[in-house]
């Protein structure tokens, strides 16, 4: 589906509207883009215990492959720090 492009005012008039829908959305001050929302399908339970375990057993693989710890490899995420591996 294609990225709808929003002002903000328009996002907060018809917020409820949006975030109920279906469309991908870019919502923008004066044209320049201050975020996105992208509306996700409906997870069942099933499919998110399955995910969690799909990401649990990716997490695992990258600290034994790149011999991290989990803190270290929490860093990596963490927007506040600078990227370690940035040169």
């Amino acid at each position: 589906m294609k990225l709808k492009h929003i002002e903000l005012d328009e996002f907060r008039e018809r917020m409820t509207d949006y975030l109920s829908g279906r469309t991908p959305l870019a919502v923008e001050r004066d044209g320049e883009i201050l975020g996105f929302y992208y509306p996700k399908n409906k997870t069942t339970e099933k499919e998110l215990k399955r995910a969690v375990k799909q990401l649990e057993l990716a997490v695992d693989r990258a600290l034994a492959e790149t011999g991290m710890t989990e803190d270290e490899f929490a860093d990596l995420f963490d927007l506040s720090k600078p990227f370690p591996y940035d040169r």
